[in-house]
């Protein structure tokens, strides 16, 4: 009794610690009620309590322990602070209690696994459990096993992560325990409720009588989707909800199960270190049999569907070499497969090869036996999926000229399955254009096998990104043909199962060009404006019949207007056009048939009136119809003719300009200016082609410079820069500095052919307009925002000269990087290894522009970015950025195998290679953009290495460019975990650097995602806390979903 009075007076946190198991038993029984009483989860003295919960679990006397558990669950499910025992109390949970015999231990123990899980601590607890199943006691597998089934069962698939489960399983049922193999199913069966046919791979190679029994247990598993039915503590709302619905009765059992990627389930294989170490040297071999045994050895190993990351460079540059030159086609074949092979397992790391091996295997279709033409087809299709259209659309539109009919109808019907993959989102205007171009050649092509393949492609084209985009394309194609690929596009079924562009234009009631109905008055003048490409005059629109507008201009005009047109008085002309222009002005828009009064205006003498003052009053006239009616492009290729035959007249020119500027709004400036211009060219006349100049010049600046056709324009102004007349040369040099505003210096590339005193004039224009800004369009605003079907139109001018650099003639390269210099970049001596850097820097210097393929340069350079030679690191990152400059965008395809050894060398020791190399990464971003580099695992590949000097540049870097960005690809979440290791980091610049890119990354991922993140963290810091918890409620200048507005300049929560 002297004992217990002893203990007894304890506090209760003193109790616990007790050597006397009654003494513990008593204090686990007073600290449950205190746990129970307390109301605030922030109370103080939850903390007494942080270092001994654990001692509540893993208790020795059997009778303490069930008490204890009790304790240790209500605390865990008041206390604000125990998420900071998760690790330590469910790793004595499946220690010490799941080996208990009695079965309230082990139910207590699962209780308190599942209300961490319930406190947002799902990823320690799973890591523990997982731990557990390494156990010897199987008393502890079935236990933990049981635990994550409860919790996947309870939580759902997006708390419970099931790729480290999935990992285990078939270990499990290899396990000589019955039980744990029982169990082990149990789980099994959950999972293909959450996941369905995913879950077959990862587990095809367990023993087929366990697959068998699997499968007839997954076939009595519910078709309904599965739902969580118990809720973190963030997810209240979705909580309430499901009680809600639950109160309800209602049950969607339409819910479908989420799609899931088996892929992402799988283990990575790596297979690089398992080739023949002879390898490389069979597949040069002579004999055939020698280069089949290393092509089989490889086609073994990429039948594992997952493979690890690695350098593959130098074993797709043979495969690549067997597809495209061995001459045996059984061996073609087999590369192909391996090819196929590679691309399967690696996906997106794969695209960066994908540049180098299209073209090959497009070529090689030359080949027409069935079994090498299926092998490239696989290969290409999946090497497609591993990459973008985009990408490789130069490769591919470089092959469709070859003469050989079979690569031409192979590579449409590849460029039509790669469709099915689009959307209208990633098959942009600027990107069907010039396939659309190449497939219209081979529909007229004279092997019906390439006709038919084109057709299916276009037909694709039409589906996913719908009539809107295509129409303006296929203007020129005849009725036939048009419904021959309105039938294929009918019958095109796409990847993503949905209708994509096409229903939506369904919706609007468009029509195919060259399908518009032939119609007569004043509606007919809302005729083409849909139907009519912008890229030339329109040759497919509806003319209406001279009778015809003479019956409509009757009905609107006075008697003796009519009459008094074609007199020989020039005052009863005169009076005629006052009767005219009376008559205009007092219709209605509607009632107004444009077309049929200027082909009245156009009649005989027409544009050939001799008498100034009757002429001015035409013109005045044609001005007038244009701004009060629906003037059309078929109304306008009436009379642009006749005003551009009149511009250059002293009395009548200003007139003429008057009514080009209202065409010009009534049809668009682009289209309108590109037609003037072809008109006034193919004419003599220099003092015409001086003023259209001119007015084209003033009309830019009144209208803008969106949708002008830059190409065409250059064209003409080099022509008009080489005429004899000094005013067309002067209006020429006034317009180029008048599109200098709108484009800027790249303009001047296109003229540095030119004399050098021609050049010299230029450039004093130039000089002129620097510092000046664009005016603001002031015309052609209002009438084209209505959306009257000229949208589509709009966007599509929008895209044309976005990027003037894209129109320079790039060269080709590719012949010069030729193996002798390859060599010399890779040579054992460094001077002669700065003689083939000195030598690609000359080459790049030479070309200044040039096309993205550039043969085995990229491999040759990549490994000089890890020279033991500093200097020729330099030089290297050096013409790094050169090559990036004369590529321009396109250099957007080398990013991942050129671009991120480049960020790399951030982590070198010294301050100047870093500095160079950051400036290369710059030059490359600003030519490619962000999205290339945010996507994949490469750039958290690169966090993750600890290296304090990459650290901190790359994070730097982040958080310069993140700002700048609306949004961001999901990949960056992967570099979240590694973000905030760098703020545990040793070294001060790295945890500055990392604090500086935090905010930025909440901005675009968002607090819960951030926040999730946490749990992998082993000590969770308070600046995150607190920055996390802020993030909650966004102050000004912070967007709902987290993005930061223009106006501030940080995020409020860290200011």
């Amino acid at each position: 009794m002297g004992d217990d009075s002893e203990w007894m007076k304890l506090p209760i946190d003193q109790k616990c610690e007790h050597k006397l198991w009654k003494a513990r038993l008593n204090g686990y029984e007073e600290a449950l009620k205190l746990f129970q009483k307390i109301d605030d989860e922030k109370s103080p003295e939850w903390s007494k309590y942080l270092g001994l919960i654990k001692k509540f679990v893993t208790d020795s006397n059997a009778v303490a322990q069930l008490k204890g558990l009790e304790a240790a669950l209500a605390y865990v499910e008041n206390a604000h602070v125990a998420g900071k025992t998760t690790g330590e109390v469910v790793s004595g949970v499946v220690n010490k209690v799941f080996n208990q015999p009695k079965a309230r231990a082990k139910e207590l123990g699962i209780d308190i696994c599942l209300m961490y899980i319930e406190i947002e601590k799902g990823e320690p607890v799973q890591e523990e459990l997982l731990k557990g199943l390494d156990n010897k006691n199987p008393k502890i597998i079935v236990a933990c096993i049981e635990t994550l089934r409860k919790a996947l069962s309870e939580f759902g698939s997006k708390i419970i992560s099931l790729k480290p489960i999935i990992k285990v399983l078939p270990k499990l049922f290899e396990s000589r325990e019955k039980a744990v193999r029982d169990e082990a199913k149990l789980l099994a069966v959950e999972i293909y409720r959450w996941i369905r046919d995913a879950l077959r791979p990862p587990l095809q190679n367990i023993n087929s009588v366990q697959l068998k029994e699997l499968e007839e247990e997954w076939v009595k598993v519910q078709p309904a989707a599965p739902k969580q039915t118990r809720f973190l503590r963030s997810q209240q709302e979705l909580k309430a909800k499901f009680e809600q619905q639950q109160a309800a009765g209602g049950d969607d059992g339409d819910e479908v199960v989420p799609q899931v990627d088996a892929y992402e389930l799988l283990e990575a294989v790596e297979i690089l270190s398992k080739l023949p170490k002879d390898f490389y040297d069979k597949i040069e071999a002579k004999k055939w049999q020698e280069r089949k045994e290393a092509l089989e050895a490889v086609e073994i190993l990429v039948k594992n569907p997952k493979l690890e990351a690695g350098d593959y460079a130098d074993l797709v540059r043979v495969l690549k070499k067997v597809v495209g030159k061995d001459t045996n086609v059984m061996l073609v074949a087999l590369a192909a497969k391996c090819l196929a092979g590679l691309a399967t397992g690696l996906r997106k790391k794969f695209g960066q090869y994908a540049g180098h091996v299209v073209p090959t295997i497009l070529e090689k279709f030359k080949e027409k036996k069935p079994q090498v033409v299926q092998a490239l087809q696989e290969a290409i299709d999946a090497i497609f999926l591993t990459t973008t259209l985009q990408n490789i659309s130069e490769d591919v539109l470089a092959v469709m000229d070859n003469k050989n009919p079979t690569i031409k109808q192979q590579t449409s019907l590849f460029i039509a399955r790669s469709f099915r993959h689009c959307t209208p989102s990633t098959l942009p205007k600027n990107l069907l254009k010039p396939f659309c171009a190449a497939l219209l050649k081979h529909i007229n092509d004279s092997a019906p096998e390439v006709r038919d393949a084109a057709f299916e492609a276009l037909g694709t084209a039409l589906k996913v990104a719908g009539e809107k985009a295509v129409n303006p394309f296929l203007t020129d194609v005849d009725k036939l043909k048009l419904d021959r690929i309105k039938e294929c596009a009918e019958k095109v079924e796409l990847a993503c199962g949905k209708k994509a562009g096409g229903a939506a234009d369904k919706k609007e009631g468009k029509t195919l060009p060259g399908k518009t109905p032939v119609v007569s008055g004043a509606a007919g003048d809302k005729d083409t404006k849909e139907t009519s490409a912008k890229s030339g005059p329109p040759k497919k629109v509806p003319v209406v019949k001279i009778e015809v507008c003479e019956e409509k201009a009757a009905a609107v005009l006075p008697g003796s207007c009519i009459q008094q047109l074609d007199s020989g008085n020039w005052k009863e002309r005169l009076a005629c056009m006052e009767e005219f222009q009376k008559a205009v002005e007092l219709m209605e828009k509607n009632e107004m048939p444009c077309q049929a009064l200027v082909r009245m205006l156009a009649k005989k003498p027409g544009w050939k009136e001799t008498n100034f003052q009757v002429m001015q009053m035409k013109l005045h006239i044609v001005a007038l119809i244009a701004q009060k009616g629906n003037f059309s492009k078929t109304s306008a290729q009436i009379v642009l003719d006749g005003l551009v035959d009149k511009i250059g007249d002293v009395k009548c020119g200003s007139n003429a300009k008057e009514a080009m500027t209202a065409i010009a709004e009534a049809c668009q400036l682009p289209w309108t200016a590109e037609q003037v211009m072809a008109m006034a060219f193919s004419q003599k006349n220099p003092k015409n082609q001086s003023e259209t100049l001119n007015w084209l010049s003033n009309a830019i600046k009144e209208f803008g410079f969106s949708g002008l056709n830059v190409k065409a324009f250059i064209s003409n102004v080099k022509t008009a820069l080489a005429a004899t007349n000094p005013a067309v040369r002067t209006s020429a040099i006034t317009l180029l500095g008048v599109m200098y505003l709108y484009v800027g210096p790249p303009l001047r590339m296109f003229f540095e052919d030119e004399k050098p005193a021609l050049l010299s004039q230029i450039d004093a224009e130039f000089e002129k307009m620097q510092g000046q800004t664009a005016p603001a369009p002031t015309r052609g605003i209002s009438r084209h925002s209505g959306g009257n079907g000229d949208d589509g139109e709009e966007e599509e001018q929008e895209d044309v000269g976005s990027d003037v650099v894209d129109l320079l003639p790039r060269a080709d390269i590719s012949e010069k990087i030729t193996g002798d210099l390859v060599s010399k970049i890779g040579d054992k001596n460094w001077k002669i290894r700065k003689e083939g850097l000195d030598e690609v820097a000359s080459i790049i210097n030479d070309a200044k522009f040039i096309q993205p393929h550039i043969g085995e340069l990229p491999a040759a350079l990549k490994s000089r970015l890890n020279d033991s030679n500093k200097i020729l690191v330099q030089q290297t990152l050096s013409i790094l950025q050169q090559l990036a400059i004369a590529v321009g965008p396109n250099i957007r395809q080398h990013v991942k195998n050129l671009g991120f050894p480049i960020i790399t060398v951030l982590g070198d020791s010294k301050n100047n290679v870093r500095a160079t190399a950051l400036a290369t990464v710059n030059a490359w971003a600003e030519q490619t953009g962000m999205k290339e580099w945010l996507e994949g695992e490469d750039l958290s590949e690169e966090l993750k290495k600890e290296n304090p000097f990459l650290r901190q540049e790359l994070l730097g870097w982040l958080a310069e460019k993140l700002p700048t960005l609306r949004s961001v690809p999901s990949d960056l979440l992967l570099c979240v975990t590694h973000l905030y290791s760098c703020l545990e980091d040793r070294n001060g610049d790295v945890r500055k650097k990392a604090q500086d890119a935090l905010p930025f990354f909440m901005m675009h991922l968002g607090f819960e995602k951030m926040a999730k993140a946490t749990g992998k963290l082993k000590v969770f810091l308070c600046y995150i806390d607190f920055s996390l918890a802020n993030f909650q409620r966004p102050g000004p200048g912070i967007f709902q979903d987290g993005r930061r507005s223009s106006t501030s300049q940080i995020p409020v929560y860290i200011r």
